[in-house]
């Protein structure tokens, strides 16, 4: 395992909340990200996602996903990135963390996208994923902005948002899968994160930097 980690440094990152372990997502994990997902995500045609990957037959979702996280991986480069986060409670997988950037040197900015199977939700668990991921990247990768964005009607999602501090910043429409829905973009900066009483523990930051940042 040493001897991966040498090789692809971001396999040592590992950031850690007083209930959460995140750490990005190696191949022996997708079985599990994989029951996670099809133990349920949402209502059934509820799809937060603009791209409704939740709603593929159960024999098309996996490899779907190991598809998605392999191609992220491959394409690491300080220029333009997918960082996936696995999230860990109690030792259970319960869903997944992102942090996407493009042209990180310049723009200091980062933006985030989450899921988290159903039976985990409710207990506070994606707000404390989400001020992991936004403690990170201020914190360590020094960015200055970090945005996302929800469907109107995703009020779990954008009440995360504004309990971190985000600001909204606009709407647009947009094809999400075969409907039409309202997008609100929110946006977040250092001065304005509404901290957590906690302190995130993070290890591997020095090695894993070099794909996130020049």
């Amino acid at each position: 395992m040493n001897e991966l980690i040498a090789i692809w440094p971001l396999f040592g990152l590992t950031l850690t909340t007083p209930r959460l372990e995140l750490r990005p997502i190696r191949d022996a994990d997708i079985p599990a990200a994989v029951e996670a997902a099809l133990s349920g995500i949402h209502a059934p045609g509820k799809s937060p996602f603009s791209n409704p990957w939740t709603e593929l037959p159960g024999d098309e979702l996996g490899a779907n996903m190991a598809r998605w996280y392999w191609r992220c991986r491959a394409g690491m480069n300080p220029e333009s990135w997918t960082l996936l986060l696995g999230i860990w409670h109690r030792g259970e997988f319960i869903g997944c963390q992102d942090l996407e950037a493009k042209n990180f040197a310049s723009l200091k900015t980062v933006s985030t996208g989450s899921w988290l199977k159903r039976d985990a939700q409710g207990q506070g668990l994606g707000k404390e994923m989400r001020a992991a991921a936004v403690s990170y990247a201020f914190d360590f990768l020094k960015a200055e902005v970090a945005t996302s964005e929800a469907a109107v009607w995703n009020k779990q999602s954008l009440g995360v948002s504004t309990g971190l501090g985000y600001e909204l910043n606009g709407t647009y429409r947009d094809q999400w899968g075969t409907g039409v829905v309202e997008v609100q973009r929110v946006r977040l900066t250092p001065e304005a994160f509404i901290r957590p009483d906690w302190k995130l523990t993070v290890d591997g930051h020095d090695a894993a930097a070099k794909f996130l940042c020049l």
